[in-house]
């Protein structure tokens, strides 16, 4: 989950500072990002009618792959926890004039507000589900007695005496176990029967589908016995033997459930799928061939029409109600090596309004992805190996050496951009991460010698490193 910012809290020059906290360079494209995301603030403020008519303005990024194309389009998202979806163009192909239809990618962006906006409600209703959940637990843990109820009509009205000595029992076991519950309240609170054992019986998750179209279909239809019928089909309880803290989790989740109402969840997540959506199209090169009038090349171009009214702006039906896709943002990418732009149909060219070209990382580029950014690299590895009682240091030179080999290995094999890094990096501790648990030792110091040590006889050799890194 992001930030939750709301996007008129910040401006673009704002909005490029914090994506500049993951992703390094790329000033243009993020620029072009972060006046997007204002101008949708912007038109939410415009009055009247006027407001339908400001459809946002399409971007299409270009250029080689591992440059931050999507990472910058995921980040801008997750600030201020925007519905995001990544789609690949060839996924619509795959499969010829049959392949996964391209309405879905509308129904996954739906799918994405949902689990944001039912998060948030549960967070909001967090506490409460917390004190029903104890509730709960206490029931299972001690239970309160049970009123005994007569046994047939006649002892009901000639119980007398009976029924009265009954009553006074059953207060006297009341007054007992209100009392013991409250001893296994306190315990509870404090943490001293985290190790018992209890069984839950909690709703069971999976209902079943009606597969009314083929296997392809069925989980875009999403359609579910429990949606269409309610009711009528009772829910499915499954029963559990867990720990305490686990039954306490298990338990909160489904009261906070109980608490919410998916009918407003459903009605927002839709809105905010509509005005604040944004759909993320890779691979977009892959379909740009229009040459031809046989075989893949008219795939593509019929792709590229059916994505057409979809980035226009249309309506898809979903199972939580129609959905407009008018005011979602659509950013497109693709390397586009061997076709440019201009081989998109006109028509989807036009719908993309804003054209930015990321540019390919170097030596430079690299030691900074490697250090800067909150989630570098080279933390990364530091935190896991800190899980073993590892202490892993990198020097200047070391980092230096790796941001070199990568930018080597780019040259002299395929430009894989700032991924390069992750399959050196990896090679690079291999042996540390493989003995940690077992005999590392607590202070690692990676220098240059030990780059040069690890890869050296990787990276001098271009036939292997194109196999190995």
């Amino acid at each position: 989950m992001g930030t939750g910012a709301d996007p008129g809290d910040l401006t673009p020059r704002q909005i490029v500072e914090e994506i500049d906290k993951y992703v390094i360079g790329q000033a243009r494209a993020k620029r072009s990002v972060a006046i997007a995301l204002r101008n949708r603030y912007r038109r939410q403020n415009v009055p009247g009618e006027f407001r339908e008519e400001i459809a946002p303005k399409n971007i299409l990024m270009m250029g080689p792959t591992g440059v931050g194309k999507t990472e910058i389009a995921r980040r801008v998202a997750r600030l201020v926890d925007a519905p995001f979806v990544k789609v690949e163009a060839t996924k619509f192909t795959e499969v010829g004039y049959v392949g996964r239809d391209v309405d879905a990618m509308v129904r996954d962006l739906v799918e994405t507000s949902i689990r944001i906006v039912k998060a948030k409600r549960m967070e909001e209703v967090k506490e409460k589900a917390a004190l029903n959940a104890e509730e709960r637990l206490l029931d299972l843990l001690a239970p309160l007695p049970r009123r005994e109820t007569a046994r047939n009509p006649f002892e009901a009205i000639f119980g007398g005496q009976r029924d009265r000595e009954h009553e006074e029992g059953y207060e006297a076991r009341l007054a007992a176990a209100e009392s013991a519950r409250e001893d296994v309240r306190a315990r509870l609170a404090g943490g001293l029967i985290d190790d018992q054992i209890v069984d839950v019986e909690i709703d069971e998750n999976a209902t079943p589908l009606i597969e009314v179209f083929d296997g392809a279909n069925v989980s875009e239809m999403g359609i579910n016995m429990q949606d269409l019928f309610g009711g009528m089909f009772p829910r499915k309880k499954k029963r559990r033997r867990v720990g305490v803290p686990e039954a306490r989790q298990l338990l909160a989740a489904e009261e906070a459930q109980k608490l919410i109402d998916m009918d407003a969840v459903s009605a927002e997540a839709v809105r905010r799928a509509e005005q604040t959506g944004i759909i993320f199209i890779d691979e977009m090169d892959k379909i740009a061939g229009r040459e031809g009038g046989h075989g893949p090349d008219v795939s593509r171009e019929g792709v590229q029409r059916d994505l057409l009214p979809i980035v226009e702006g249309s309506t898809v039906m979903t199972k939580y109600g129609p959905v407009k896709t008018d005011h979602v943002l659509f950013i497109a990418a693709g390397a586009f090596h061997s076709t440019k732009p201009s081989d998109l149909v006109p028509e989807l060219q036009g719908r993309f309004p804003i054209r930015v070209e990321l540019e390919a990382l170097g030596k430079e580029e690299f030691i900074r992805i490697l250090t800067e950014p909150k989630n570098a690299l080279v933390k990364q590895y530091q935190a896991l190996l800190a899980t073993e009682d590892v202490d892993l240091r990198f020097l200047p030179e070391a980092v230096d050496e790796i941001a070199g080999m990568a930018a080597r290995v780019n040259e002299q094999t395929e430009n894989i951009g700032a991924r390069r890094l992750h399959t050196i990096m990896e090679r690079l501790l291999e042996d540390l991460l493989f003995g940690a648990p077992e005999s590392a030792p607590n202070l690692v110091v990676v220098d240059r010698a030990y780059v040069r040590a690890k890869l050296e006889d990787v990276v001098a050799s271009i036939d292997v490193s194109k196999y190995i890194l």
